[in-house]
């Protein structure tokens, strides 16, 4: 079973996240996701566990546990999806605007504006 573990304190390293686990059964891998240009932690991360029984056990114990400092989230990870892989989203929506082209943009009110002394009164 894969487990995701959040506000992990940013004092801890993997090895501190596979300990704890470690207590419930077997741990066969630990990441802690970690900003890509200045390597430090994000605050998150992913266990995993080969025994389910064990991996409910842990997620039960240790979601809402104080560890370095912080109360760790714990629960079951989400399958991966197609577009889970973050980042953005290019479409084209006609407009110049990510709400959408009927959305958002300057409108000025006619009714205060003078566009011959381009300003308002």
């Amino acid at each position: 079973m894969n487990i995701y573990v959040s506000n992990i304190s940013f004092k801890l390293n993997e090895g501190d996240l596979q300990e704890a686990f470690a207590e419930f059964g077997e741990v066969s891998s630990v990441k802690i996701i970690t900003d890509k240009f200045t390597g430090k932690s994000k605050g998150f991360g992913f266990v995993e566990m080969d025994n389910d029984d064990e991996a409910e056990n842990a997620i039960e114990q240790l979601n809402g546990t104080e560890l370095g400092g912080r109360e760790l989230q714990v629960k079951k990870a989400l399958p991966k999806t197609e577009n889970s892989g973050g980042g953005r989203s290019f479409s084209n929506n006609g407009g110049g605007n990510r709400y959408g082209s009927d959305k958002g943009g300057f409108k000025r009110n006619n009714n205060n504006y003078d566009s011959k002394k381009n300003n308002r009164y």
